[in-house]
């Protein structure tokens, strides 16, 4: 059952149906282990992912197999028709793990909007409980990486008119300054600055203060006052470090306005900027 015709999902909703055994809730994580918040609390019934271990190839820099996706989940009790609402931490890993496992073709993949952020800031239940599971069978799904661009296709297009680079780093990172932002180890790519010609939209500029997506007209307008409206443009390639970010950003194009020409290249600043002989502006 398609529950929504978008992925993202609120609060009010998820808090109303935390006992439907066809819904799985993933807390997916920036730290491994004891490191994750989850290990203290977590929304009843979570279960959690460090997100390279949700997302990532076991060895290669590469993302997820269908095959592979479906060993990970079923181990876990969740099969190809269960429907996963993620809960990013922070939010971004939330939608990056949308886009992985939509190119791994789960169908019923959400995200929680406001993630962990709006669900404690309403005094919503949490527990340190981890949930007991039992394997079930997933079936692989047919994937989509249709959204999904690589150096080449980006280098081999600078310059052109109908394409929008869109970098949704810190302001930090856009200006050469870091490679990462502030209050994290300065480190992920050889040489500061940005893809020539890329614009500059801080993805936190996406969001209200807890972490819930701003208003589509406000989306809309964050857009364009870079230059970047979609209606007008062949597409718009979004980038960031590592391509977490940049998911937040193709959520919002794709998923809240309703553009069907938005991309997202993956390797980001963390592949660009360490590459011998691309271009680099500052």
């Amino acid at each position: 059952m398609q529950m929504t015709s978008s992925p993202i999902v609120t609060a009010d909703w998820l808090a109303e149906r935390l006992l439907d055994p066809t819904i799985k809730v993933i807390e997916v994580s920036s730290k491994k282990g004891e490191d994750a918040p989850y290990t203290q609390s977590h929304i009843p019934g979570a279960i959690n992912f460090f997100w390279k271990d949700l997302c990532w190839h076991d060895t290669d820099r590469e993302f997820v197999t269908s095959e592979k996706l479906a060993e990970r989940l079923g181990a876990v009790g969740i099969s190809e028709t269960d429907r996963i609402v993620l809960v990013g931490e922070p939010v971004q890993y939330g939608t990056y793990a949308l886009w992985a496992l939509t190119m791994a073709g789960h169908r019923e993949a959400y995200v929680l909007d406001g993630s962990r952020v709006k669900w404690q800031q309403d005094a919503r239940p949490m527990s340190d409980v981890v949930p007991e599971v039992s394997p079930v069978e997933y079936v692989p799904q047919a994937g989509d990486s249709t959204m999904r661009l690589g150096r080449e296709n980006v280098r081999s297009h600078l310059g052109d008119e109908g394409r929008f680079l869109l970098d949704v780093r810190s302001p930090e990172e856009y200006s050469g300054e870091r490679v990462m932002e502030i209050g994290q180890f300065d480190h992920g790519a050889e040489r500061g600055g940005r893809i020539p010609g890329a614009k500059h939209l801080y993805f936190r500029e996406f969001l209200n203060a807890d972490d819930t997506f701003k208003s589509p007209a406000e989306l809309k307008a964050k857009l364009a006052s870079v230059g970047c409206v979609p209606e007008s443009l062949e597409e718009v390639v979004c980038y960031c470090r590592l391509s977490h970010r940049a998911t937040f950003a193709w959520t919002v194009l794709t998923h809240i306005l309703g553009h069907d020409n938005i991309f997202i290249y993956d390797g980001s600043w963390t592949e660009w900027g360490s590459i011998v002989g691309y271009p680099v502006e500052k």
